[in-house]
């Protein structure tokens, strides 16, 4: 990867009982991220040993397409769902950058 990449990681916690749903959710956003043309990667997981939790690994060409990302009205909306289905105030971001050599 260049370093010019935004590359993060987001992670979230559904409630008790709305896994399933966040899991959904989450999906279909997927599919609309993978849209954008800044995006490279945007996978989700959850945990085998805590399926409540999930883990959203993110890739974008370069500042501006993550800035883009940001700024759509899908995001939003998102993120307006989400936030009631899940324990933290919001998605816990970690954001990374490649190591010498990588």
């Amino acid at each position: 990867m260049t370093s010019d990449r935004v590359v993060l990681y987001a992670e979230f916690t559904a409630v008790p009982g709305s896994a399933d749903a966040v899991e959904a959710l989450v999906l279909g956003y997927a599919q609309v991220v993978r849209s954008e043309p800044g995006n490279v990667v945007f996978d989700v997981y959850r945990r085998v040993e805590a399926p409540e939790r999930f883990f959203v690994f993110e890739v974008y060409r370069d500042r501006a397409a993550f800035d883009d990302h940001l700024g759509g009205e899908a995001g939003r909306a998102f993120n307006a769902t989400l936030t009631p289905m899940i324990v933290e105030p919001q998605s816990a971001l970690s954001f990374l950058t490649p190591s010498a050599g990588s």
